[in-house]
């Protein structure tokens, strides 16, 4: 019986060849391991802990309790502070995601063109990511000072009543949402930069000889060409934005989300369920109840972002078939 070409080759490999060939194979296995050990023991181990935790009567002081199994989603997915906490972050992400997207594609956009000092500028958005969230809420305090910061003296010169941005629901959204903007859409901006700069330059040439002003070529070619960035955006803005806690917590520290709870969000009424009351089997599932809705939402994003490309498709080929026949019935 002989043997196969290929097992004769191996078996005659030196032991070095054999170092070299596992190596080769393997090593980069070896290199990026780790990163995930890591990963696993700080990462996705407290996350399944948790899981098992919200099926519990678990206090921070005395420990795990009574198995309870649901019920302590239940618990909370009947407490109306969960709601309300609910509502104020949906409104607070909206307040924020939005313009923030607006705002950012547009500065984006103008950065894009042949400006002086363009590296000054495209740096210098970038400074309010890098201060401190403390600092940038301590700032904002000042702003939006019912009494003595520059809104509330605007708001005198023309003899209208100061805004209660800290105890009237609307305007503290509006406060916590603006220091967000404020935080978040140099960083966006950046995101959107780079893929405009991606854009190759030939063809917005093209277009501009057929006649197309800016904002046509802006809607037709950048939006089109820049949307797997403008997805990651969104869903990044989407996973910030439910998981808000730094700005509405800094902005009233003695409470958790205002006296009336008009600005608490779903990460501070965990905060509140977490340590000051030291039930940490509800705030567990209430974790685990935003990360279901982070996901749906996420997954809504995906889908609606999908469809618009679906038809953004369709009506490509639509444009190329009516086209391609005027050219056949001119011929």
């Amino acid at each position: 019986m002989t043997s196969s070409p290929g097992r004769t080759a191996r078996s005659t490999l030196t032991f070095r060849q054999k170092v070299s060939r596992f190596d080769y194979k393997f090593s980069p296995y070896l290199y990026i391991a780790p990163f995930f050990i890591l990963f696993a023991l700080i990462g996705i181990f407290p996350i399944a802990y948790t899981l098992n935790v919200s099926l519990y009567d678990w206090n921070l002081l005395k420990g795990q309790g009574d198995f309870v199994g649901v019920q302590n989603y239940i618990t909370v997915l009947s407490d109306p502070f969960f709601w309300n906490s609910f509502r104020n972050t949906i409104s607070i992400f909206l307040l924020s995601a939005i313009p923030q997207l607006i705002v950012a594609t547009v500065v984006a956009a103008l950065l894009d063109q042949a400006i002086k000092a363009k590296t000054f500028w495209r740096m210098s958005i970038l400074i309010p990511y890098i201060v401190a969230p403390v600092a940038v809420t301590v700032i904002f305090l000042q702003v939006f000072n019912q009494y003595h910061g520059p809104i509330a003296g605007l708001l005198e010169l023309f003899g209208l009543d100061p805004i209660r941005w800290a105890f009237d629901v609307f305007p503290s959204h509006v406060a916590i949402a603006t220091m967000v903007n404020w935080r978040w859409t140099g960083y966006n901006t950046l995101l959107l930069l780079a893929a405009m700069q991606s854009v190759p330059r030939d063809v917005y040439e093209s277009a501009t000889l057929d006649g197309a002003g800016k904002i046509r070529r802006f809607w037709s070619i950048t939006i089109p060409m820049i949307r797997p960035t403008i997805i990651f955006v969104v869903i990044t803005a989407t996973i910030g934005g439910l998981q808000i806690f730094t700005e509405p917590k800094l902005f009233d520290g003695r409470t958790n989300g205002g006296g009336d709870r008009q600005f608490q969000t779903v990460v501070l009424y965990l905060y509140e369920l977490a340590f000051p009351r030291r039930d940490f089997g509800r705030a567990s599932a209430t974790a685990w109840i935003l990360f279901v809705v982070i996901v749906l939402v996420g997954l809504l994003s995906y889908v609606a972002t999908r469809a618009v490309r679906t038809a953004d498709v369709k009506a490509s080929r639509t444009r190329r078939i009516s086209a391609r026949t005027k050219q056949e019935v001119s011929s």
